[in-house]
Formats: structure tokens, C-alpha cells, sequence
């Protein structure tokens, strides 16, 4: 019998969540079979069995464990292994207080589970008591709310299938015994009610832990500057007129514009496309921008792989379909990784201009602002002209206030004569 182990799924993964096995206790695995979805802290991967066997699950949905850590085993000798031996393992784990906690879901996806696990069973259980030495069966809410009230799991009979004990089944025993000195049920901070009203405690997903670290170090390991750049968009704004005219596709965007503006730029300075480590300067030959996403309920950043070689309108395609995929949750990890320059618009928002934080190793990010109407002086005359306002935020151990101020030009002067983008 092998052992399964949480794989490394992504270059910075260091543990990942179990949100669904794809195949159950006692199932015949063969090598490429979808065994097990998992989220790691870039996408949610399903992960294909390497080994043919028979599963025996250790690890439970919803648990988040690090890599390498014990998930299941596959082999002949699982065949002859009783269906409760995965349970029994992960209520010992339990005890000994080693189950890494979830830190997906908690107890809404235990409820979710306990709903499906009664509508399917539809009270299909015996409800006989068990015999001497038979396992108990009893789901993980049921097991939370039976500790947390006091209630002896042992005592009770299940309602679920096959005799599992289910929530309901907790419940009335619960409620059979409230008349009497019942332990009083804890309380928790979260229940409290403060001059700040009632409050909830939200588990942040592995994504969106990830996320929140990296800025973290990003803020307190860079010694970053900024300069800003007013572009005269005029003639984009011209161009992109024309080729939605012209154009059997959707017309490039504004941000298309900027995302080739800058794998240009970076050709005549690599400098800004390289990165910082342990005192040298890392240069890339490739030029990778990643862009910024909103996705759901986190910032995701998918990579335009050599954009400098790409034309206009195969960036504009690309990043459509990457930005999709992110929406939809579909996105994989090799495309979030090898970005070597960030853009992040907020312009649809109408915001006309921000400070982002560089994403490590990266030696620098643009912000980008929307695309308004405003007065300016040209040739001693008041005139509106479409303007935005770029914001590069940069690394000042890979570059130098000269440096950027270089880059940031060169941006702005191929916007502003945007037929080059389109070479």
C-alpha cells in the first residue's frame, strides 16, 4: 500500500485545502484518474492519481494540510480494509490534536455536507442501536455539535444512512435533555456585543492568506519610490476608435495599449525587468506582464507571456481570456507565475490614480487611472484632451530615481503615438 501525500501543486505552495475527493473509500484507482480537488494559494487544482489501487481517504474535505502531509493511501490492501478506517484515523488525529484545522469553509461547508448527507440518505438510516465494538458513524458537524453540547454520540442511534448519526439526531437529543442541568454552552468572541455591534470572524481563503503575506513583505522588505506621468491619450483614444470600426473582434483596450507600451519600454530598459536577490540584480530575457484581476474575493495576477513579441490585438484576446478564466476560477497556476513587470488598472472605476504595491520579486509596478476629459494648455491655448495618469512604483535596490524616470517616458511617449503599438 502506498502512501498519498498533499502534493506541491504551485512554486509557492506550502499547504493546501482537501474541497472535494473525486473518488471515495473502497473506489478502484488507475494512474490519470481525477482523484481530488485542492485549493492551493494560487488556484483550485484537481489533482490526478499517479499510482493504481485501491483509496483508503486519511485526509477529510474541508482539512488544510501542509505539504507532504498524509491524505489517503492506494493499494490491494486497502481493498481489505474496513470502510471506517479513514474515520477512525481521523478521529484518533482528532484526539491527539494534530487535524490541521479548515481553513476554507469551518462549519458552513460541515453544514453543507450534513444538508447533502441527509437529503440524499432522506432518513434512509435504521436507526438501530449498534453492537457491541460496531464504529460509530457519525458526520463532522454532528461531532462538533455533540462535543459542544455535551451529548454522548455512543448513546444515540443514527437517522442517516447506514446509521450515521447527523445533526438532527445531536439536535433532539440536545433538546430531550435541556430540562435538565445541561453544561452551559460556551461563548464565543464572535458572539459577543460590543459598542461595535455584533461581530463575524471570516476565514480568509488560501489565495487571499497567500495574498495578504506577500504584501505584507512587499511593504515591509522594499524600499520602493514613486513617480507619476499625465499621458495625452488623444490619439489612443483616436486609434481604438478606428479599430473597433474596422475590427471583427472586440477593440483593444486601453489597458491592452499600456500592456504592450510597457514590453517595449522594457526592451530599451531591462533593468526594470529584472529582480532583486541577496545583493545582485536578477535580468530576465523574456518579458512577462502580469495583470491584476479582480477575481472572486481576491486580486489575481495572470501573465501576458512575451508580450514585447505579441501584436496588439493578441494581447487584447489574450488577456480577455485570462481575465475570464479568473472570474471563473479555472485559471491554473503556470499561468499566474513567470511575470517579471505588473500593470494594475482601476480606471473603470473611475479612479484617476492610486499607488500599488510591487508584487516580490518583481522590480516594479504601474498603476493605471482612468482615461478623462480635462483642460490643459497647449500652444497658449486652454484645451480638454483625454488624459490618465500613470503611477510607477518601483524597487529602488534594482532601480534608480534616473532609471525609472527613463522607463516612465518612454511608457507615455508610446501612448502617445500609439502607431508604434500596433507594428
Amino acid at each position: 500500500m502506498a502512501d498519498l501525500v498533499m502534493p506541491r501543486l504551485s512554486d509557492t505552495m506550502e499547504e493546501g485545502t482537501i474541497l472535494r475527493w473525486l473518488k471515495h473509500d473502497g473506489d478502484d484507482v488507475h494512474r490519470g484518474d481525477e482523484l481530488v480537488e485542492i485549493e492551493t494559494d494560487k488556484a483550485n487544482m484537481i489533482y490526478q492519481s499517479d499510482l493504481d489501487g485501491t483509496l483508503q481517504t486519511v485526509a477529510a474535505e474541508g482539512d488544510a494540510l501542509p505539504v507532504g502531509a498524509l491524505i489517503a493511501h492506494i493499494g490491494d490492501g486497502a481493498r481489505g480494509a474496513p470502510a471506517g478506517v479513514a474515520d477512525d484515523a481521523r478521529e484518533k488525529g482528532d484526539a491527539a490534536g494534530t487535524r490541521a484545522p479548515s481553513t476554507r469553509t469551518g462549519a458552513a461547508a460541515e453544514q453543507i455536507v450534513e444538508a447533502l448527507v441527509e437529503t440524499v440518505g432522506g432518513g434512509g438510516g435504521s436507526g438501530a442501536p449498534r453492537s457491541e465494538g460496531e464504529r460509530l458513524k457519525a458526520s463532522p458537524l454532528a461531532r462538533r455539535i455533540a462535543r459542544e453540547n455535551g451529548v454522548d454520540l455512543h448513546t444515540l442511534s443514527g437517522s442517516g444512512p447506514g446509521g450515521r448519526i447527523v445533526k438532527a439526531d445531536v439536535h433532539g437529543a440536545a433538546d430531550a435533555r435541556a430540562p435538565e442541568a445541561a453544561p452551559p454552552t460556551p461563548v464565543r468572541a464572535d458572539d459577543v456585543t460590543t459598542a461595535k455591534g455584533e461581530t463575524t470572524t471570516v476565514a480568509l481563503t488560501r489565495m487571499q492568506q497567500t495574498i495578504a503575506r506577500r504584501m505584507a513583505e512587499s511593504k515591509a522588505t522594499i524600499p520602493d519610490f514613486t513617480l507619476l506621468a499625465d499621458v495625452d491619450m488623444d490619439e489612443c483614444v483616436r486609434l481604438r476608435g478606428e479599430l473597433k470600426r474596422i475590427s471583427k473582434d472586440e477593440a483593444p483596450t486601453y489597458n491592452d495599449m499600456v500592456v504592450k507600451a510597457c514590453a517595449l519600454a522594457l526592451r530599451d530598459h531591462p533593468r526594470a525587468n529584472g529582480s532583486y536577490r541577496d545583493g545582485s540584480l536578477a535580468l530576465h530575457s523574456r518579458i512577462n506582464i502580469g495583470v491584476a484581476v479582480a477575481g472572486q474575493d481576491a486580486l489575481v495576477v495572470p501573465t501576458v507571456f512575451d508580450a514585447d513579441a505579441k501584436a496588439l490585438g493578441e494581447i487584447a484576446r489574450e488577456t480577455r481570456s485570462l481575465a475570464a478564466r479568473v472570474r471563473d476560477a479555472t485559471i491554473t497556476p503556470p499561468e499566474l507565475g513567470g511575470g517579471t513587470f505588473t500593470v494594475s488598472n482601476l480606471g473603470m472605476y473611475g479612479i484617476a490614480s492610486f499607488t500599488a504595491i510591487i508584487n516580490p520579486p518583481q522590480a516594479a509596478i504601474l498603476s493605471v487611472g482612468s482615461v478623462q476629459q480635462r483642460a490643459v494648455v497647449r500652444e497658449d491655448e486652454l484645451v480638454a484632451r483625454h488624459t490618465m495618469t500613470l503611477t510607477l512604483v518601483c524597487d529602488h535596490r534594482a532601480l534608480y530615481g534616473a532609471d525609472a524616470a527613463e522607463l516612465l517616458a518612454r511608457i507615455r511617449e508610446l501612448l502617445q503615438a500609439p502607431a508604434a503599438l500596433t507594428l
